[in-house]
């Protein structure tokens, strides 16, 4: 930064990152407000503290030429943000931005398609997975987060953690999945983690202190399905619908 204003919004900026963590915000949503800050700072040469709204309307109107209306739409929330909590000033420019109202129905896999994209992964850690995530009705980041001690056999039933607006639930088990997660967990063995990561190949996957790489997942999923010729956008969502909590 060069600008003569940068380093007094330096110490703005480090005031917004401060409040974005005491408010207990998602990391998700810290890193997006905190660059939506750093971007607007640097369009107006570090002077934030008082924009005018045809300044605003114009920042945003170009922001709109270079990314989507998800990526405006987080800026002007980081801002607003940026105004309640740094400069304690009322927000006056509510209406500037609405984005279209677009309802997108998810890709989702039939029974046909999830079969053979199971019988087409050759990675065993993938394909239970795969099937962990089909059979719970999980979103992936909640599959890979999975533990050991969240499969209550007992009970027929699976404590899904910090799952969507950090909420915790409880999903039915079926006896397949138990299966076959129990086959699973004796091929790995790993005491914590029921998907630990490949680093070291299976032999060494009860060492492992991370679960498996969401990319490598991700990548796989997109070959696996490129491979059995399903035609839909990708990766595409292995649950019919998420499962209701008990």
């Amino acid at each position: 930064m060069s600008a003569p204003f940068a380093p007094h919004f330096n110490q703005q900026y480090t005031t917004h990152l401060k409040h974005l963590r005491l408010k207990g915000l998602q990391p998700k949503t810290i890193e997006a407000y905190s660059r939506a800050v750093r971007r607007i700072g640097a369009y107006f040469d570090y002077r934030i503290d008082e924009l005018s709204e045809q300044q605003l309307t114009g920042y945003f109107s170009d922001l709109l030429d270079t990314h989507s209306w998800s990526a405006v739409k987080l800026d002007l929330y980081g801002l607003k943000f940026f105004y309640a909590h740094v400069l304690r000033k009322p927000w006056t420019h509510l209406d500037l931005i609405k984005p279209p109202k677009v309802q997108r129905l998810p890709d989702i896999v039939t029974v046909e398609e999830a079969q053979r994209l199971m019988q087409t992964t050759q990675v065993l850690s993938y394909r239970v997975l795969f099937f962990t995530l089909y059979s719970l009705g999980l979103r992936l980041g909640e599959g890979l987060r999975l533990q050991v001690g969240d499969i209550d056999a007992a009970r027929w039933r699976v404590h899904i953690r910090d799952s969507k607006g950090n909420k915790d639930r409880l999903v039915p088990l079926p006896a397949a999945t138990l299966g076959v997660l129990r086959c699973f967990w004796q091929a790995h063995r790993h005491p914590v983690l029921l998907f630990p990561n490949r680093h070291g190949g299976l032999k060494a996957a009860h060492r492992a202190t991370t679960p498996l790489d969401r990319g490598g997942v991700q990548r796989t999923l997109r070959k696996v399905v490129a491979t059995c010729g399903i035609k839909k956008r990708s990766p595409p969502i292995l649950c019919a619908t998420p499962t209701p909590p008990i």
